[in-house]
């Protein structure tokens, strides 16, 4: 399983706000700055990231352009800022799960985060819940799980590699059959999850909230270590007895390999400062996620840690790239 990290959250003394903030000092960056997120434009982790432009924008006070490549799971946007050109305007936030995991999910996924990429720092976790259509019988994790094992085949949706494994883990621990059924966007797999075409699905908390308040989706259980804040009501997984059931990916923030000393270190020192606003910190509750605080080589050791722990998943659960 993909445990919780530990993350620091620097809200209080260290936040900072965006009025009467000075901008960075002259130099990097003196010309508009690309992003490269691996989800379409509406999705909940290009809400998430547009935050952190827009302030990004705000308050370097240079152009920064959102480079929307979904597709391939993520991987097209992580390829693409790879092998960009390293003169520290092509950014990349990408997740945990696909650069700690991506071999063993994709047979062409070569890039390797540190010969091919040179991290900068923490920038968001991004809790994940299980959720099903509102027709579904099911109310609680427990209820689902005796409804899938009460019928011969099931099927369940992803539209990453978190989703994935955390969907083909609930598959093994419930011991039913249930398909993995791949889509775009998370909003191309509501239609499914509605008319029960899907049994069951584990996304990012963000759009999950919203779909519940829109009452197209019932949320059965969060698969943090705890509860999440705005969403109150909903048990975590190891409350429905579902031990070591923990999937919160986390995301941070990349160069291509080789780009300015100068441009990673003032990019680094931006996307945290942005971190640590108060506003920040609301923003992402709202949104079912947090900051992350941490710099090149605590990302780094957190990844190596992911590394291994994907490495295990991978053997236990038979994982054949695809």
């Amino acid at each position: 399983m993909i445990n919780r990290r530990d993350v620091i959250v620097g809200a209080g003394a260290a936040a900072l706000s965006t009025a009467g903030v000075p901008a960075l000092a002259q130099g990097w960056p003196d010309k508009p700055l690309h992003v490269y997120i691996g989800f379409a434009a509406g999705s909940g982790a290009d809400i998430l990231c547009r935050w952190f432009t827009s302030k990004m924008q705000e308050i370097s006070g240079q152009t920064v352009v959102m480079e929307n490549r979904p597709g391939a799971v993520g991987s097209i946007a992580i390829n693409v800022a790879a092998k960009s050109k390293p003169d520290g305007t092509n950014i990349l936030f990408t997740g945990n799960t696909l650069i700690a995991g991506g071999r063993h999910l994709l047979k062409d996924f070569s890039v390797d985060y540190r010969k091919d990429l040179d991290c900068v720092c923490g920038l968001v976790e991004t809790p994940f819940v299980l959720v099903v259509g509102t027709k579904s019988k099911a109310n609680s994790a427990k209820e689902l799980l005796d409804l899938l094992k009460s019928k011969p085949q099931n099927r369940y949706g992803y539209t990453n590699p978190a989703a994935m494994v955390a969907g083909f883990a609930l598959k093994a621990y419930a011991g039913v059959q249930a398909e993995a059924v791949s889509y775009r966007t998370t909003a191309d797999a509501v239609g499914d999850l509605e008319s029960a075409t899907l049994d069951y699905m584990i996304m990012d908390g963000t759009y999950a909230a919203g779909q519940l308040k829109a009452g197209r989706l019932r949320i059965l259980g969060a698969t943090m270590e705890q509860r999440i804040n705005v969403l109150p009501d909903v048990p975590t997984m190891q409350e429905q007895g579902i031990p070591d059931f923990f999937f919160s990916p986390w995301w941070a923030v990349w160069l291509p390999k080789g780009s300015p000393q100068e441009a990673n270190a003032k990019l680094g020192e931006l996307v945290q400062r942005i971190c640590k606003m108060p506003e920040t910190v609301k923003f992402l509750g709202d949104m079912v996620a947090m900051p992350v605080i941490g710099d090149a080589e605590y990302v780094l050791s957190k990844l190596d840690a992911d590394k291994a722990r994907w490495d295990k998943l991978a053997a236990a659960a038979g994982l054949t790239p695809q």
